[in-house]
């Protein structure tokens, strides 16, 4: 991995923090991220992510596990072992209605659980701007900008008096692998 170097502004609140991203990238600074304690409206758009992909994994997890279900029972009861019980023939659909909804919500919050883990590339457990002084806040009250780049190519000093400028409680500059 290469290293890279962070430029992080500490925001007192959400608004403060998009508007600070707007003036950001206007001024052409394009490796941006926000961490905050909450979603806040409106920044994905500005920092350029992409649509989740989790709700599509829910609903492949879920037919998948629904057509699962509904397969495994069939077998069992149609196919494995065929008895018949009460006049009912061994493939009876509508008794096989609970277990199969059941199957289906079952690998579909799997695969929501897995899906977000991947997708957010956790467990993360280092990453440099962790170790900036009062990170901590981001999970609790404030709003931390981060203007990210190759050591050689980021103008830290430009990058600190931007995010001055913009109302930046705390500004710090910190170095690492990601």
């Amino acid at each position: 991995m290469s290293v890279r170097a962070f430029v992080l502004g500490e925001f007192a609140s959400s608004r403060a923090a998009l508007e600070a991203l707007r003036v950001l990238e206007a001024k052409g600074w394009r490796d941006l991220d926000l961490h905050s304690p909450f979603p806040v409206e409106g920044s994905e758009e500005l920092l350029g992510l992409a649509p989740s992909k989790i709700p599509i994994a829910v609903l492949c997890g879920g037919l998948f596990g629904a057509g699962f279900g509904y397969v495994l029972q069939w077998f069992c009861n149609a196919f494995d072992y065929p008895l018949v019980v009460g006049g009912r023939p061994p493939n009876a659909a509508p008794a096989f209605v609970p277990i199969t909804f059941e199957v289906g919500i079952l690998f579909a919050s799997l695969a929501a659980f897995f899906g977000l883990w991947l997708a957010t590339q956790l467990p993360r457990l280092h990453h440099p701007v962790f170790e900036a002084p009062g990170f901590e806040s981001a999970t609790v009250d404030a709003f931390w900008i981060v203007i990210g780049g190759e050591p050689e190519k980021l103008d830290r000093r430009q990058a600190e008096r931007d995010l001055a400028e913009l109302g930046a409680r705390r500004v710090e500059t910190v170095e690492g692998e990601p």
